[in-house]
């Protein structure tokens, strides 16, 4: 990115062994075990709007995957068609993709310079006694019948493509451009009672009520309501 690389460039490795994630925190992935990519993006939108990007990109993940794991009409799993999704993937705000409360991939935006560098990670064929912790899960787990994941990744990106385009197209609104609502119809946080851990040690409880137009979380509390830009999201039960 600091290099000049094109805007849509885009890295995908089968090993993972030194991956970052949210507060620095590091992550290993076994070799052909998932998607791991990142894509380089220059959007040409408001700051205040980047942060859509992430979510933006939650969306496209997760719309490829209940594409690509449905079931035919005569009840057979197959790819890349329509039907009900044998994988129903949903957001958790901010940045993770869920199957029921198990998390199925995690997603990560950094800014650099004038770039955005947007990271995905997508457990696929991990098995059960593969994963790092009993609250994750995998594609292959949840009965996907995915053994190739380059016909996934295509997926992916096309519905990337898609929205990034009319987003950009439309100077980052998250409104005119459909996101806010597509990603509020996908979002498993809305209407649950959450514990929010915010930087600082601080903690919040209270009702996900909504996304604003910013892509912050909007947590109904016992002192009204309170808009989060970025935090730890846990769903209580």
């Amino acid at each position: 990115a600091g290099d000049g690389a094109p805007e849509g460039s885009v890295l995908v490795t089968e090993l993972q062994t030194a991956g970052r994630g949210r507060l620095g925190r590091t992550w290993t992935a076994p070799p052909r075990s998932g998607l791991m990519f990142s894509m380089l993006l220059r959007p040409r939108v408001p700051v205040p709007m980047l942060g859509w990007a992430p979510l933006l990109t939650g969306v496209a993940v997760a719309t490829a995957v209940r594409r690509m794991t449905a079931w035919s009409q005569e009840g057979e799993r197959f790819l890349g068609e329509g039907g009900d999704a044998a994988v129903d993937a949903r957001l958790k705000w901010p940045n993770d993709l869920v199957a029921g409360e198990r998390k199925l991939a995690g997603i990560l935006a950094e800014k650099i310079d004038d770039g955005l560098v947007v990271g995905v990670g997508l457990n696929v064929g991990l098995r059960e006694s593969e994963l790092p912790v009993d609250t994750a899960t995998s594609l292959a787990i949840e009965g996907a019948p995915l053994s190739d994941r380059a016909p996934l990744l295509r997926a992916v990106l096309r519905e990337f493509a898609t929205w990034y385009r009319e987003w950009t197209a439309l100077g980052g609104d998250p409104e005119s451009s459909g996101l806010r609502t597509a990603y509020k119809d996908l979002c498993a946080t809305l209407g649950r009672r959450v514990r929010v851990e915010l930087p600082g040690e601080e903690r919040l409880t209270g009702t996900a009520r909504d996304v604003d137009g910013s892509g912050r979380l909007v947590v109904a509390g016992t002192d009204g309501d309170r808009v989060v830009a970025a935090g730890d999201v846990v769903h209580v039960r």
